[in-house]
Parts: C-alpha cells; sequence; structure tokens
C-alpha cells in the first residue's frame, strides 16, 4: 500500500492523537488524496494551517500526494512574513486584528489594553463573526471548535483555556505578540485608537486634581471618554508586565 510521512509542529499537534505528536509517522495514502484531504482527516483544521513543505518544498492545499512523500505541517505564522515561501495564500496577516467569540468578552479587554484591534459583541453569532473576519481580514478567536473549522474560515485560533488570563498568556506566546503590542493606546471599552486631545478643550471636566498634575490627555471618538497616564494607568502597565508578558 502506498503510504506518506507526516510530521505536525507547535499546537497543530494538540488535535492529534498522543502517538502521533511532534514526530513523523506513516499515513496510508489513498488514490488522488490531496494534502488538505489528509490534514482534515487527521482532525487538523486547515485553517490553522499556515505553512506545509512536501520534500521540503512549499506546496499548497491542492497538492497531490505521491507515495513515500514527507509533508512538514506548521502552524499560523501570523507575525512572521512567509509570503516568499508559503503556497497557502497570497499572503500571511500582516496587520493583527482579531474578532473574538461571544465566549470570550474579557479577553477581547485584554486584547484592547495590549493595543490591538479585537473585535467583540455578545450577539454576534457565528454567521456574522465568518462575515466580519473575512470581510475585514480579522483572526477569528473562538472556544468554539466548530467554528474555527468551518471551511470559510482561512485565519483563526482555537481558544484552550476558559481562564481569561490563561488565555492572553497563550494568545500573546502562541502568535509572538510581545514585540508587538503598544499598551494603552485604545479604549477597551469601544475598541477606537486613542485620539491625543488638548487639555484646555475638555478642563470643564476634569477634577481639579487631575487638571492639576497632568498635561497629557487622549479621548476615545465613541464614547467621549477621556484618558490620561495616572496612577490607573502606571497599574495597568504593571498588571501587563506582571501577568501577561512572558517573562
Amino acid at each position: 500500500m502506498s503510504k506518506v510521512y507526516f510530521r505536525f509542529y507547535e499546537e497543530l499537534n494538540e488535535h492529534l492523537p498522543e502517538e502521533m505528536r511532534k514526530v513523523w509517522f506513516e499515513y496510508p495514502l489513498k488514490d488522488r488524496m490531496s494534502v488538505q484531504q489528509a490534514i482534515t482527516s487527521l482532525g487538523v483544521p486547515p485553517a490553522e494551517v499556515d505553512l506545509i513543505l512536501v520534500n521540503q518544498l512549499s506546496k499548497g492545499f491542492d497538492y497531490i500526494l505521491q507515495d513515500e512523500d514527507r509533508i512538514s505541517v506548521y502552524p499560523v505564522f501570523e507575525l512572521f512574513d512567509i509570503s516568499e515561501i508559503s503556497q497557502l495564500r497570497e499572503k500571511p496577516l500582516r496587520e493583527i486584528k482579531f474578532i473574538c467569540d461571544v465566549h470570550l468578552g474579557k479577553l477581547s479587554r485584554y486584547i484592547r489594553m495590549l493595543g490591538f484591534d479585537a473585535l467583540y459583541s455578545d450577539q454576534y453569532t457565528n454567521e456574522q463573526i465568518i462575515r466580519i473576519a473575512a470581510e475585514e481580514k480579522r483572526i477569528i478567536l473562538s472556544r468554539n471548535y466548530r467554528l474555527i473549522r468551518d471551511k470559510r474560515v482561512t485565519h483563526s485560533y482555537w481558544i484552550r483555556s476558559s481562564v481569561p488570563l490563561e488565555q492572553i498568556r497563550d494568545l500573546v506566546n502562541k502568535l509572538d505578540l510581545s514585540k508587538s503590542i503598544d499598551p494603552l493606546t485604545r479604549c477597551m471599552e469601544c475598541n477606537n485608537v486613542l485620539i491625543p486631545i488638548d487639555k484646555q478643550q475638555i478642563l470643564p471636566r476634569l477634577k481639579p486634581r487631575t487638571a492639576n498634575h497632568f498635561n497629557e490627555f487622549f479621548h476615545c471618538g465613541s464614547c467621549d471618554r477621556i484618558y490620561w497616564k495616572g496612577s490607573h494607568f502606571d497599574n495597568m502597565l504593571s498588571f501587563i508586565h506582571r501577568n501577561i508578558l512572558p517573562d
């Protein structure tokens, strides 16, 4: 019988039985089987795959497997420019934007705290999430395994933990986000980028102590909140470095 050999990398192994994780293993080959069909049959969502090497050469999902092929399968490389070698998509996502499912409200706030664009609504349906992600080139974050395996989904990440702090740590680590964060530059409520605003424009809205001690202010154009770099700002930065960013 014809056969090929697979090796999956990093978090893709979580979809595989223990004996297949992080090792080369033999896979029986059927006639005219594409690499996508084989990957899907093993339980790995194609949306989580961003690079396939067959005998050290990049191939697309439609590649027809040949006897004795050796296939290396890598997860999403959102922060790595693999456009010169990847045959799966025209280019990987370069602007980091997320959309969170209805179970990830707290995670969306943590993501915004780090300065990343994260859409969230507890009213989103799965169909809306898929549509918005496609239209705006967003990475879907979901606790719903069926959602990320939908064939229309091209970029997604399955959130394993139910604990928000563990979720954001895992996301920062797995997508290598730590070097790209721009903390406290986005409204945690509305997701809008904060815009500097002249102190004189908002002076009537400030408490006397705030007006006396601070001169740099930022404004959210959606919810009209005013932000400044006071003790709360320092405490949040400390929280980020102590609880979220890798050592």
